[in-house]
């Protein structure tokens, strides 16, 4: 598999477009949406994405890239997705949990009736950068009883610190990036 993950990061490198100043000044934002409308690029993306963990039951994507990028990584798999959504989108009885930004504080939410007791769940985003969403998101699906098996991500800004981060919280962890810049 160590090839299909060196092929999709070779296909985020020709398309992963960087705008900078984006979504304000000094920011330098990587947009994978090209990847996404890629079809060869995003099969392989998804393939790469659940290569660590051959033995989750379940893909848990974070709003709201991660829905994408979850999805198609959970039908790679041959599993069922979970959406973990920001407040007020999911009706019904939910789990919440709270965590902190740079800016402020944000939660995310899940049903905890569409977690099976004996769920091994991947973690899939985007983007690892500070670490605080993907922690929040660990901790969420441990509270709603699932086993996290793993995170992975398709790029990892590596001068943020979210690996470090997410390894004081989550220590037992496996953290998996595509590429890293």
């Amino acid at each position: 598999m160590d090839a299909v993950v060196e092929a999709a990061g070779q296909q985020l490198d020709r398309l992963v477009r960087v705008q900078p100043d984006f979504p304000q000044p000094g920011v330098l934002f990587r947009d994978l949406t090209p990847v996404l409308a890629d079809a060869m690029a995003l099969d392989l993306l998804a393939r790469a994405l659940v290569a660590p963990a051959p033995t989750a039951t379940l893909v848990a994507g974070i709003e709201a890239r991660g829905f994408l990028l979850g999805a198609v990584a959970a039908m790679s798999l041959g599993v069922g997705v979970l959406a973990l959504r920001k407040p007020g989108k999911l009706p019904g009885e939910v789990l919440s949990e709270s965590y902190d930004l740079e800016y402020g504080a944000a939660a995310l939410q899940v049903h905890p009736g569409d977690v099976p007791a004996d769920a091994r769940v991947l973690v899939i985003d985007d983007v690892l950068a500070t670490g605080g969403t993907v922690a929040a998101a660990c901790r969420l699906l441990r509270r709603a009883g699932a086993e996290v098996v793993g995170v992975s991500v398709a790029v990892e800004l590596a001068a943020l610190g979210g690996r470090a981060a997410l390894a004081r919280q989550e220590a037992d962890v496996p953290v998996s990036t595509v590429r890293a810049w």
